[in-house]
This record gives C-alpha cells, sequence and structure tokens, in this order.
C-alpha cells in the first residue's frame, strides 16, 4: 500500500490515464518543469550569467532566456508559469471526470476546490515570506504561482461543465474582458493601458492593497485562466481517446500566429507582469506544441530513455516547489557550497566554476531526496 503524506486532495498535475495506459508525456512535461524550478532555486542560472562575461556572445544570450522578460517580449523562462497552469487544467479533467464517474455531487466537487483554493493561497502567501512585516497589506506578496492558481482553479471549475466549444468561448471572452479592462479604463493615474505602473492591474493593487505597484500585478489570475482552461480542453480532448496530435498542432501554430501578430501589430503587447492577451495566447501556443511533442515522443513513439529522472522530480512537484524554494534557497545553498568549496578549492577551480559546480551539488542532493521519496511511495499532495 502506498504511504501518502496529504494537506487535501492533490491538486496535482495527474496521474492521466488515456485508454487505460498512463499517459506518461504529462509525467514529462511535469518533471521537466520542476526540474528547471529546481535548478533555478539553486541559483544556476544566476551563477552562469555572473561568470558569462561578454554579453554580446552567444551563450549569455542563451543563459538571459532563463531569467524573465522585464517588460515587452517572451523570453524561454515566461513560459514556466503558463505551462505550470496549463498542466494544473489537464490534470483537472482528469480528476473532475473520474469524480463525476463516481457519483459525487456538483456541491462535493465544489467544497473540494474551495478547499484546494485554500491551501494554494496559504502555501503561495507562506513561499514569498522574505521580511518580519510580510502580513501587512501593502507588504503582502500574492503573485506566486500557488496563488494565481488558487483562483484559476474556481474559475475552470465553474466553467468545467461547458462544452469544448464553449470552454473556447469562455477563453475568448476572459481576454476580451482583459483587452477592454487595460484599453478602457480611465481612473485618473491607471489610464495608461500598457505601461508599467499606470495600468488598470496596478489600479487593482493600489485598492486592495494601498500600494503602489509595477510590475506584477494581482489581478493576472483573470487572463491567465485561459492556460488552466484551456489545459481541461485538452483534457477532455484526450479523455476522448481520439488522436490528438493534428488537432493540437494546428491549434499551437494559429494561436502563436495570432499572439505574435497582435504583438508585431503594435495591437497588444506581449507583457507577462500584467499577462496581456497576446501573451497568454503565445504562451499558451508554445505550451500546446510542448504537449504535442512530447506526447508523439513518448506515448506514440515509445520512448522512455532517461524518463524516470523526470518521473522522480514530477511525482512530487508540490514539494519540489516549496522545499526547494524555501528550505532550498534560504538555507541548504549555503551550506552546501560551504561544504564543497574546500574540496573543489584543491583542484584549483575558481568561484564562477566552483559556484556552479556547487549548485549542481545541491541539486544532487534535493534529486536523491526526491528519489528516496519516490521509492517509498510518499508523494506530498494538496
Amino acid at each position: 500500500m502506498s504511504t501518502k503524506f496529504e494537506i487535501k486532495k492533490k491538486i496535482h498535475l495527474v496521474p492521466t490515464q488515456m485508454g487505460g495506459a498512463r499517459l506518461l508525456s504529462l509525467d514529462f512535461m511535469r518533471g521537466l518543469i520542476m526540474f528547471l524550478l529546481a535548478l533555478e532555486a539553486c541559483e544556476l542560472y544566476v551563477h552562469i550569467r555572473r561568470s558569462t562575461t561578454n554579453h554580446d556572445g552567444f551563450g549569455f544570450q542563451i543563459i538571459r532566456q532563463f531569467f524573465h522578460n522585464r517588460w515587452q517580449g517572451l523570453h524561454f523562462w515566461d513560459l514556466v508559469q503558463p505551462a505550470f497552469m496549463f498542466m494544473a487544467g489537464i490534470a483537472m479533467a482528469y480528476s473532475l471526470t473520474k469524480q463525476i464517474e463516481k457519483g459525487i455531487s456538483w456541491k462535493e466537487r465544489f467544497v473540494k476546490i474551495l478547499k484546494r483554493s485554500g491551501w494554494l493561497l496559504f502555501w503561495g502567501l507562506f513561499k514569498r515570506i522574505s521580511s518580519p512585516d510580510w502580513f501587512a497589506l501593502d507588504a503582502l506578496d500574492v503573485t506566486d504561482i500557488l496563488t494565481q492558481l488558487a483562483f484559476v482553479s474556481i474559475i475552470a471549475f465553474l466553467l468545467f461543465n461547458l462544452s469544448i466549444r464553449n470552454l473556447i468561448v469562455s477563453c475568448i471572452a476572459i481576454l476580451l474582458l482583459t483587452e477592454c479592462l487595460y484599453r478602457f479604463w480611465n481612473v485618473p493615474g491607471y489610464d495608461q493601458g500598457y505601461t508599467d505602473g499606470k495600468n488598470f492591474g496596478n489600479w487593482v493593487d493600489w485598492i486592495l492593497f494601498r500600494r503602489q505597484s509595477s510590475g506584477y500585478v494581482f489581478i493576472n489570475w483573470l487572463p491567465t485562466a485561459v492556460h488552466t482552461v484551456a489545459g481541461v480542453i485538452v483534457g477532455k480532448i484526450f479523455l476522448k481517446n481520439i488522436n490528438p496530435i493534428k488537432i493540437l498542432l494546428g491549434a499551437a501554430l494559429g494561436i502563436l500566429l495570432i499572439g505574435y501578430g497582435l504583438d508585431k501589430t503594435n495591437i497588444t503587447p506581449i507583457i507577462k507582469p500584467i499577462a496581456t492577451s497576446s501573451f497568454v495566447l503565445a504562451s499558451l501556443g508554445y505550451c500546446l506544441l510542448m504537449v504535442t511533442v512530447f506526447y508523439w515522443w513518448i506515448d506514440v513513439r515509445k520512448y522512455r530513455r532517461g524518463l524516470l529522472f523526470f518521473q522522480v522530480l514530477g511525482m512530487n512537484s508540490i514539494f519540489i516547489y516549496l522545499f526547494f524554494d524555501i528550505v532550498g534557497r534560504l538555507w541548504l545553498n549555503e551550506y552546501t557550497l560551504m561544504v564543497v568549496s574546500p574540496v573543489f578549492q584543491v583542484f584549483n577551480l575558481g568561484q564562477p566554476a566552483t559556484l556552479v559546480l556547487a549548485s549542481l551539488c545541491t541539486f544532487a542532493v534535493e534529486w536523491l531526496i526526491c528519489y528516496f521519496l519516490y521509492k517509498k511511495k510518499i508523494f506530498f499532495k494538496l
């Protein structure tokens, strides 16, 4: 019997099955995202960027993709949060379908999603504590992925029983609402559309938290709900046991074209911090491409080599996201560096190389912890 430590039911991201067989491509995609987040928590990207002196070189252009773009534009790292939201939607499709088949009432399912969202909100706030004044309203950080997921999960649940066609219409309606709010909001000082610090999202932060914010805004959960609802749509497509490759590939390319088209024609710029409609569409297109390629390579072509490495991480995604970022970033990184630095000094390695290797050592320790939990069938879930 599997041993499980549960706060409540899992949010997460699957066990997914299609026609009775596990959908391993989603296991891989989930593990890949957690792998990238774990390396970020180990500060590997920071150390590599600091050691890259030629800012015009190819190496620096690659490593800068592992950091968020400041405002307009899209980096690779800007896709992590959308992918997280997207996979949560796929998981919801499987989870809610299973609950419906078991005869669990809508009210019971709604109570479950409310409790789950409550825990997500709690951990999202807890993870962002950085000062003794963290509970002050104007210092409360409500922009974490888990905080956003708490709200989008409720939206996706309320829309779940709609047909695929009507879910698509709902996504379009959410994006149109977002467009209108940012374009036509006329409160003085917050009526400059897509200008940092002077837009609708900043106004919401001022009303709710009494702070003059810039960059990322709380109301992002509204447009990014499209990522999760789109995940629900994809989950429903998989559940129909049809070949989804052509459908998903066509949708991905079309959505990418629209997203980048809005940006290039200066209709709506791609801006992640306020999740403009063009950003949501472009990032969703990439998410659809990823899940299509992974499905074709792993579930259709049956490629399995190296899958366990990512499964170990993916099966404890909430543990990774919380433990690695809180315990790892605030303690384990420095402790590992203190332990391994004298060893690397024996080989006359410079500081940049020592820092990079120390980050990899920290990740190795954390992966082994996940492997231990995996072998013991201990899974931390919400």
